[in-house]
């Protein structure tokens, strides 16, 4: 990491993939607009659609980072994060996957079930 210095970027099996995949396809889609085909672009746009699905399910299956700095012993693009399993917090690809680690359950008048009878609003 030397030319960042001491920072973390993120560098992972997980970004690297998805960024690979991601590429192909935006040089296919570009030729194929070159080239005038309808067919290579639906192409390429499948292939960038399927770079960021590939990181994503990389990311899940503990080949990504979470949010921020990773520890300087955990930098390395090889190694898998051993929290990936549970979810990270504050990651969206660990939120639209349902994994919400730390969450509490709610408390407080908010959180109690609403008993009786709802009132209808006027000319309803």
């Amino acid at each position: 990491m030397g030319a960042h210095g001491d920072h973390d970027m993120g560098h992972t099996v997980a970004g690297w993939t998805g960024s690979a995949v991601a590429t192909l396809g935006s040089a296919v889609a570009g030729v194929a607009f070159a080239a005038g085909s309808a067919a290579g672009l639906w192409l390429g746009a499948g292939l960038v659609v399927l770079g960021g699905l590939a990181s994503w399910v990389l990311h899940l299956a503990g080949w990504g980072k979470p949010t921020g700095p990773r520890p300087h012993g955990r930098r390395h693009w090889r190694l898998p994060d051993p929290a990936g399993g549970r979810g990270h917090p504050d990651c969206l690809g660990c939120r639209l996957a349902g994994r919400r680690p730390g969450r509490a359950p709610p408390t407080g008048p908010a959180a109690a079930p609403v008993t009786g009878r709802v009132r209808q609003r006027a000319g309803a």
